[in-house]
């Protein structure tokens, strides 16, 4: 008899999703490997399905080119990255698995400089000409972000996740996850901190809504509304966002899962404070005291609510008893246990989950000198 009853039990989506085996999620994780997914992506993804992974959500993927801090993050926006994807979704199929593909733009937290900016010719993108505060790209000698430029005209990126959303299905995912969060485009067109546009896209909670919104509706013509979920982290820290005040941040996101229980997606998944730094100079860039049971709970009675960051497995347990989560994602874990679900169903121990500051080659990409330039110690096969 396990002591994880709860959090090991099966998890429907809705009517017109898929029924998860476990509420185990693994979280979005940067790999920085491949443009293109290769051997490498099938094998990873495969591994966590093989390890019984309730839900797998992939790395972030580009639906644009763009020069993120991430060189050699996949993309979803042409015809090679959908087809190098559909290996990875059959392989992970076969192997009993569901996988939803994150859609992910960064918006103003690209560099121009980065190859893959230069070469599509266009600006670094953002809601409003507000740079965000700090930097971290390490290939241009720790370059500071950027001052964007002001999105004319936001459908033209909203169809750009469109497409991305069509590849989705083509590859054959079981749903996407739009990504929300972080402190990226739709998180930055949301938040009053980086949107201070005048249009139809800014002022009102209603219209800085209207962008991931209107993302949602055009992917709903793609997949089943049980088949979408979107990532949100209201207490801001990452990317230089986060309302300043708890009073900003409850206009902010009360409203807007408001909005999204409306919907009724499949899943909203929230992070937890702790992510990020919470101060910049002396300013507050994150709500680190926010309680996001207390504040949004309540607020979704119909998508499920995912929980998220620096979960044991003890935690999700009690939490998901309790009704404050119907299901939790783990990271770190889930890099260095390709098998966890497994190891929290038969009681073994963890591997060490790694340190992202420290174990910088397993954590953003290959292993320093593995001939194979792939795999690490720990993805080893199951």
């Amino acid at each position: 008899m396990t002591k994880f009853q709860k959090l090991l039990s099966p998890l429907p989506l809705g009517q017109g999703g898929p029924t998860l085996k476990n509420r185990i999620i693994m979280g979005s994780l940067t790999r920085n490997r491949n443009l293109v997914p290769q051997q490498v992506n099938i094998d990873y993804y495969t591994q966590r399905a093989k390890g019984g992974t309730g839900l797998i959500l992939t790395e972030g993927t580009l639906v644009a080119p763009q020069g993120t801090e991430w060189p050699n993050a996949p993309g979803i926006y042409t015809e090679e990255q959908t087809a190098a994807w559909k290996k990875v979704v059959d392989s992970v199929h076969k192997a009993g698995g569901t996988i939803f593909l994150q859609l992910w733009h960064v918006g103003r937290v690209a560099h121009p400089d980065m190859p893959i900016q230069k070469a599509t010719g266009k600006p670094v993108p953002g809601p409003s000409a507000i740079a965000a505060r700090g930097g971290k790209f390490r290939q241009l000698n720790n370059a500071e972000y950027v001052t964007p430029h002001a999105v004319e005209n936001p459908h033209d990126i909203v169809m750009e996740y469109s497409q991305a959303a069509k590849n989705a299905k083509e590859a054959g995912f079981d749903g996407v996850e739009l990504h929300c969060a972080n402190g990226y485009l739709p998180n930055q067109f949301l938040e009053t901190v980086s949107n201070q546009r005048t249009d139809k896209y800014g002022g009102s909670i209603e219209n800085r809504m209207r962008f991931p919104l209107e993302i949602l509706d055009e992917i709903f013509k793609h997949f089943n509304k049980k088949q979408v979920g979107i990532k949100l982290s209201p207490a801001g820290g990452y990317n230089d966002v986060g309302e300043h005040t708890m009073e900003e941040l409850r206009a902010t996101y009360v409203p807007f899962y408001t909005k999204l229980n409306e919907i009724n997606i499949a899943y909203i998944q929230t992070m937890r404070p702790g992510f990020g730094d919470p101060m910049y100079g002396g300013v507050p860039r994150s709500q680190k005291e926010l309680d996001i049971f207390k504040e949004f709970r309540h607020l979704v009675t119909g998508p499920k609510f995912f929980a998220n960051y620096d979960y044991s497995p003890e935690e999700a347990e009690q939490h998901i008893q309790e009704g404050k989560a119907d299901a939790v994602v783990f990271g770190r874990y889930m890099i260095t246990n390709p098998d966890f679900a497994k190891r929290v169903e038969q009681g073994v121990e963890f591997t060490e989950q790694g340190n992202p500051e420290k174990d910088v080659p397993l954590w953003y990409g290959f292993p320093e000198g593995h001939p194979e330039k792939g795999y690490s110690d720990y993805e080893a096969k199951l």
